[in-house]
């Protein structure tokens, strides 16, 4: 087999896993507010997350066409790709691809053992960045695209990434608002049931949204790396297989759960009631769709977190984790260039021992990591069983503790001390039942 063939099959199967991380990661998006109302219990509310996200992969191609034509200039004025980058088979673009991915998985792997919801869409475009730059040079990202519209990294992931939790926030925060003042006259028992059932289909628009604009992501990477390898040449559209395999990733990594992210986003931000958990998820779906239909690769992370911290503002009364959600945007801070140095280390890795051997040894650095933190992750284990115990100031979920038993000794004087009340003389029935 020709080795840029086998580099591009590990770039697809990379691909899947990253789609894979990113459906596990970003399950709190969709579900983390209906799950922490007890609208869903937790292993139904990721079964129909995981559907919905199956079902929106298909509705669109606008940011998997971003992402293959506007992160990486790989093209040239005419729109075909550049032919210095597809010499021997495109292994070198092949080789940037693989190690940008692999740089974003391993983020995304470190921030979910944290239980940190950062972005997998700026782990995924901090990686290809990073890898771009040490590979290509400056000159091989596309920053600003031709100019005339909103258009590279800067319009169309940077500018949203601004801009999309502070809308998420206002339209939270006033759908709340408008909410209480709605139903202030209604008992909070029928209120809470009544928002519950709107909770199942709002919570599942957000599922349909984020469906809708994340697995295009991974679409259009492996669009790109097919493209680099000479196996496919439309700019506009992407091939079914990819649509399929990358819905399939994502749906699995979804019904994963990701319980640790959305114990955070649920419990560690803002105690939630049901009119805020539907006010939160609208508000997050209505953003997520208006950009996926303008093709902007925004943070679906972003737009939840927002909409959750806009619906705690939005209450008289209500208590906001603002030290969780300092934390949080700390995260989102460095997660693009975190992920991107760890993109450029990644490729300096493959380039430096070269061709397919790079490639195979970078795969494998991956693997191990991603092992490692998973058994790491088996010592504070939190899944659907525990996902909602009360938050404690450092985010751990402790078992409930039994009641202490009479100690031993205690015991064992009390029965000799009762033994000895019964060879005394006279006593009564009464006066034994007195004294037991």
């Amino acid at each position: 087999m020709p080795p840029e063939l086998v580099i591009l099959s590990l770039v697809v199967v990379t691909s899947l896993a990253f789609d894979f991380t990113n459906g596990f990661h970003d399950t709190a998006n969709a579900m983390a507010t209906s799950i922490a109302t007890k609208a869903f219990k937790p292993k139904t509310a990721v079964t129909l997350s995981a559907i919905l996200n199956l079902v929106g992969a298909f509705l669109s191609v606008e940011v998997a066409l971003t992402v293959t034509n506007s992160v990486v200039n790989i093209q040239d004025s005419s729109g075909a790709p550049r032919p210095e980058l597809l010499q021997d088979g495109g292994q070198e673009l092949l080789l940037i691809v693989l190690a940008g991915l692999v740089g974003a998985i391993i983020w995304n792997l470190i921030t979910w053992l944290l239980g940190l919801p950062s972005s997998s869409s700026h782990a995924l475009f901090g990686g290809l960045i990073g890898a771009t730059l040490v590979g290509l040079g400056a000159s091989g990202v596309n920053w600003l695209g031709d100019g005339t519209k909103p258009d590279g990294v800067i319009g169309r992931v940077v500018l949203p990434a601004l801009m999309s939790p502070l809308i998420a926030i206002v339209v939270a925060t006033v759908g709340t608002w408008l909410v209480h003042c709605i139903t202030r006259h209604v008992l909070a028992r029928y209120r809470d049931t009544g928002f519950r059932w709107g909770q199942i289909g709002s919570a599942s628009l957000v599922a349909l949204a984020h469906g809708t604009n994340d697995a295009q992501k991974t679409m259009g990477i492996i669009t790109l790396a097919l493209i680099a390898s000479g196996r496919w040449t439309d700019l506009q559209q992407v091939p079914l297989w990819v649509k399929v395999a990358c819905a399939l990733a994502i749906t699995l990594g979804t019904y994963t759960g990701g319980w640790r992210i959305i114990r955070t986003m649920g419990k560690g931000l803002v105690e939630l009631t049901p009119p805020q958990g539907m006010a939160a998820e609208f508000s997050t779906a209505s953003v997520i769709l208006i950009s996926s239909h303008m093709g902007f690769a925004l943070s679906t992370t972003h737009v939840a977190t927002g909409s959750i911290l806009g619906s705690g503002v939005g209450k008289k009364g209500a208590k906001v984790n603002w030290w969780v959600a300092a934390k949080m945007m700390a995260a989102w801070c460095i997660t693009l260039p975190s992920a991107a140095l760890m993109g450029a280390l990644m490729w300096l890795i493959g380039h430096t021992i070269g061709g397919l051997a790079g490639a195979l040894v970078i795969s494998a650095l991956l693997v191990a990591s991603a092992i490692w933190m998973y058994r790491h992750s088996l010592r504070t284990r939190v899944d659907h069983n525990n996902v909602n115990e009360e938050w404690s100031d450092n985010g751990s979920v402790t078992a409930p503790q039994p009641a202490e038993p009479l100690p031993v000794a205690a015991h064992a004087a009390a029965q000799d001390a009762f033994a000895e009340l019964e060879k005394l003389e006279p006593h009564t029935e009464l006066e034994l039942a007195e004294a037991r």
